[in-house]
């Protein structure tokens, strides 16, 4: 049986291994923390993305169109919140990518909603991502 400490725990071991992969371009292992329908909002994309497969597709249009990397992410301010089989990881992020314009660092805050599956596993079923505005 679950219980809210160990849930706590799990979740943020499954946020951290999605960051992490993110972090270190392991694209297999980050689009692998997403349920097949998760579904994602950022502030740099105009419509919402309906399956993690639509995101990445996205994704690699934009190595193919810019040369996208990841090249760090640090994760700060984390909180997990729990509703029963759902949880919630808010945090902020700055990462630093590379596209055929150069190299920039982007300041944001990140809202990825988890979901315990029947295995007992958490896998991320929405991830919302927005601008972080100084202060």
């Amino acid at each position: 049986m679950s219980t809210p400490v160990r849930d706590t725990e799990q979740v943020g071991a499954a946020a951290d291994a999605l960051v992490a992969a993110f972090t270190e371009g392991r694209l297999d292992d980050y689009f692998g923390a997403f349920a097949p329908d998760a579904t994602f909002v950022f502030h740099s994309t105009p419509q919402r993305l309906s399956s993690t497969a639509e995101y990445r597709a996205l994704w690699q249009e934009w190595i193919d169109q810019d040369d996208f990397r990841v090249l760090g992410c640090t994760s700060t301010g984390q909180l997990i919140q729990h509703f029963g089989s759902t949880a919630v990881f808010t945090h902020d992020v700055e990462t630093t990518v590379s596209t055929s314009a150069g190299q920039e660092t982007v300041h944001e805050r990140e809202t990825i909603v988890f979901a315990r599956a029947a295995d007992g596993s958490w896998p991320a079923v929405h991830e919302h991502l927005s601008a972080r505005t100084a202060g």
